[in-house]
């Protein structure tokens, strides 16, 4: 719901990370919204960079990508940063099991707190692009 210009985003859930576990525990009231998930191996998580919530990092524009300045200083857009205007997070998650309302999962790169904004499967069928290209300097993270 748009108010003069600002949207109001309500989490679904909470990242919970216990015992080398890593999970989503899912609001009660959409648990419904869960029926199926269990079919797909993959998701996409949407959630909110919940300790990054401060005025000088969300008025960056350019930053080094994993704060390395050997990395070429680089648009946020351009980049998988926390810092950013809207601190949301996209990650793709390996699903190994629905237990009721919390969401077991392979790992995940978000930080236990973190509010859950949205869930979409992974589709392979529209998510894939076997032609996508990235910077040069990309594979150098990869292996660090």
């Amino acid at each position: 719901m748009a108010r003069n210009g600002n949207y109001l985003l309500q989490p679904i859930g909470w990242v919970r990370r216990e015992n080398n576990q890593v999970s989503i525990e899912v609001e009660e009231r959409y648990m419904p919204g869960l029926l199926g998930l269990e079919q797909h191996s993959h998701l996409w998580i949407i959630y909110y960079f919940h300790e990054n919530e401060t005025a000088p990092d969300r008025g960056l524009l350019q930053i080094h990508p994993r704060r390395n300045p050997a990395n070429p200083l680089t648009g946020v857009f351009a980049s998988r940063s926390s810092v950013r205007p809207n601190l949301l997070a996209l990650s793709v998650a390996r699903l190994l099991q629905v237990d009721g309302r919390h969401l077991i999962l392979e790992k995940l790169d978000a930080r236990d707190g973190a509010p859950v904004l949205d869930i979409k499967p992974y589709m392979p069928v529209s998510d894939l692009i076997p032609d996508a290209t990235n910077p040069t300097w990309l594979p150098r993270l990869r292996a660090e």
